[in-house]
């Protein structure tokens, strides 16, 4: 059975996969990692950083997992390939930094209005700097890039850059779409998610 692991973004919000999910096969199997600390979800001792945050959502992904992640959550899902690629069968990744230093690409800092509407989120999620570029040749698995071209906070460059850094990836542009574009526009991501799916059978 296809197993799909959702990964949220900053946020920590499971709810916005839920248009999408409703959307896709009902004979797929779906998992969507909440983040201790982050939303309704109750913290836990041992995550008291983003390091301990990283291991606890890798330890939550099992054998032969697609991974979907929004922004943020594609920070882990690089990981997860990095680090456990036997576990990670491909990837689709939405509106991410992917680990990268974003400077470069004049995207909008989200960090500060982040901390102003999430108050009772970890202040440490907004300090983490990840730089993985020099490792994403290494990243093999077959990957589904989607990118909104309204989107301030990750530029479609970034989409176009990590194109050009995954060794087998397919970057797919939604019109119009601004960085929540796979909850609002739920009804244009499940297609190109299918098909993508299908070509991995």
């Amino acid at each position: 059975m296809t197993h799909l692991v959702f990964l949220p973004g900053a946020s920590g919000n499971t709810e916005f996969w839920q248009p999408l999910i409703q959307l896709l096969p009902a004979d797929y199997s779906t998992q969507v990692i909440a983040y201790p600390g982050f939303g309704a979800e109750p913290a836990q001792a041992g995550v008291k950083d983003f390091e301990s945050l990283s291991e606890y959502v890798l330890n939550q992904i099992g054998p032969e997992s697609i991974l979907i992640a929004q922004s943020m959550g594609g920070i882990f899902a690089v990981q997860a390939a990095l680090k456990k690629p036997e576990s990670v069968k491909s990837m689709v990744l939405m509106a991410t930094s992917g680990g990268i230093d974003l400077s470069a690409f004049n995207a909008e800092n989200w960090r500060t209005a982040y901390n102003e509407e999430f108050l009772n989120h970890p202040d440490w999620f907004t300090a983490v700097q990840l730089d993985y570029s020099a490792q994403l040749p290494q990243i093999k698995q077959k990957i589904l890039l989607l990118w909104g071209d309204a989107d301030a906070i990750s530029p479609v460059a970034v989409g176009q850059y990590l194109h050009q850094q995954f060794e087998d990836s397919d970057l797919q542009l939604i019109h119009g779409g601004g960085h929540l574009f796979a909850q609002d526009d739920a009804d244009e991501v499940a297609p190109l998610i299918q098909r993508y799916l299908l070509q991995l059978i």
